[in-house]
């Protein structure tokens, strides 16, 4: 938004912000509902509504209105949520995968690109860089125009957007993340730990929403957990929450029973964990008993696991997310009969409708709220 400067500019950016805010929670306002809302004179925001008109902020709704009102209608505005874009964006170990979104969530854009595992860490931060600009690019605009960028990474992440812990990635624990990146793109910039951003997806706009308690399980090559605690991702004492650690004896423990199936079918065929489920999932949907027993001992065990953090939580709900998720009733119902078992409070189990795809969303929704705490509370 313009700024002026003095103190008059300033409660003027102040009550800017606040007319910018109710119009963005709204779906149109007149002049003087506007007025009483944002409790200024009618002149002023008369002044505001035309600068954020000018801006591109704000738009005449149109529309014939059917109030049955004689005489000429009031003028109705609302907020152009086209007048920003944002850019969400998970980091893999092979996949940058990003979304662009304008500023009332709408997807208007899709991009991934491949990268290696045994890059280093500014080659990655340079791809990442390159991806957002490309992005920016294709909605049309320049990179310094976007209102935020949110990027969803592996491994521990603490407060200040660092990278503190990560098995995943090489080297990269230890890269200040979010201040590389908003040194190269200078735009606000939001980095946070994938796992937190999958959840707040499920939350937004997944199969959790309207739940405030849940439990996220990823799954794909490694197992990790989100947390949803009062509507809220949850970070832990030490931004660490949902990271799981290296079981005993690796993904073995929990991949088992598909693996041995996968290998005893195919001896020759080398299978990652995941390409082990995948291929057990399809054997067991052709009519394998086999095929479908080691699917249920796999959910099993995985229920097992869930069991120990649904328990002390009380969730209302498990989702089953990451590449595993089209799994669907395969996973769910095995999982759901063993925690009706042995939970006191049994949440209900759900297969993520987003799949791998619920990092890059939550990036998204993250993106749109830093959007909202820069462009609206601050009245910059």
């Amino acid at each position: 938004m313009h700024q002026q400067s003095g103190d008059a500019s300033l409660l003027r950016r102040l009550n800017s912000a606040a007319i910018l805010g109710i119009l963005r929670n709204t779906d149109v306002a007149t002049l003087a509902e506007l007025a009483r809302a944002a409790r200024v004179s009618r002149p002023t925001v008369e002044a505001i509504v035309e600068e954020l008109l000018v801006e591109g902020w704000v738009e005449e709704y149109t529309e014939e209105y059917g109030g049955g009102r004689r005489g000429r209608p009031a003028k109705r505005f609302r907020f152009r949520t086209s007048a920003r874009k944002v850019v969400g964006l998970s980091v893999g170990a092979y996949r940058l995968h990003a979304m662009t979104a304008d500023l009332g969530g709408t997807i208007i854009a899709t991009r991934r690109v491949a990268v290696f595992q045994e890059m280093t860490p500014g080659e990655r931060i340079d791809e990442i860089a390159r991806l957002v600009g490309q992005c920016a690019a294709e909605a049309g605009v320049e990179i310094r125009d976007l209102a935020a960028v949110a990027v969803g990474t592996t491994g521990v992440v603490d407060g200040q957007g660092r990278v503190v812990k990560s098995n995943v990635l090489p080297n990269w624990a230890g890269v200040p993340l979010q201040a590389e990146l908003s040194a190269r793109l200078s735009v606000p910039v939001l980095v946070e730990n994938d796992m937190r951003l999958a959840v707040l997806a499920e939350h937004w706009r997944g199969v959790a929403e309207g739940c405030s308690d849940v439990v996220y399980l990823f799954t794909g090559n490694r197992l990790s957990l989100g947390l949803l605690i009062g509507g809220t991702p949850y970070r832990g004492a030490h931004s660490a929450s949902g990271e799981i650690g290296e079981p005993a004896k690796g993904l073995w423990l929990a991949f088992g029973h598909v693996t041995e199936y996968a290998m005893s079918v195919e001896p020759g065929e080398l299978r990652s964990p995941a390409q082990a489920a995948e291929f057990a999932f399809a054997r067991a949907r052709e009519g394998e008993e086999r095929a479908a027993k080691a699917v249920e001992d796999f959910a099993t065990t995985l229920a097992e696991g869930l069991a120990t953090v649904v328990n002390p939580l009380d969730p209302e709900m498990v989702v089953i997310g990451g590449s595993l998720a089209p799994g669907g009733e395969l996973l769910v119902e095995p999982i759901q009969r063993y925690l009706d078992r042995v939970c006191v409070y049994p949440p209900r189990v759900l297969a993520s409708r987003f799949g791998a795809e619920s990092i890059v969303v939550g990036a998204v929704k993250a993106a749109l709220n830093h959007a909202e705490t820069t462009l609206f509370r601050k009245g910059s």
